[in-house]
């Protein structure tokens, strides 16, 4: 008997080619963009470096993803901070991920 799903996993579908650009002007138009603008560039530079290594699309659709997901949750993130949560027991997440170069 195989172990196999019977519904292979199915990659997300990428996004369109114009997806980076709006992402960057909702950065921009972001109360945080002094701060995220530079590290979405940062992040997409090192995305484009690798796909012109590999001749792979996926670093790029992975960052638009991940930046995406950080825009749609800034809202409740932002409620959450004002809503005066205690967090002083929490661990620093770079104790967790490491430091970002």
């Amino acid at each position: 008997m195989s172990a196999q799903p019977i519904h292979p996993h199915q990659p997300p579908s990428a996004p369109p080619p114009a997806a980076a650009a709006q992402l960057r002007t909702r950065i921009a138009g972001h109360a945080a963009a002094d701060r995220w603008l530079p590290a979405f560039d940062r992040d997409w530079a090192a995305a484009l470096e690798e796909s012109r290594a590999t001749y792979d699309l996926t670093a790029l659709h992975e960052v638009v993803r991940e930046w995406q997901g950080r825009l749609d949750t800034a809202p409740a993130v932002a409620a959450l901070v004002a809503s005066g949560f205690e967090d002083t027991d929490s661990v620093p997440l770079e104790d967790v991920i490491g430091f970002r170069r």
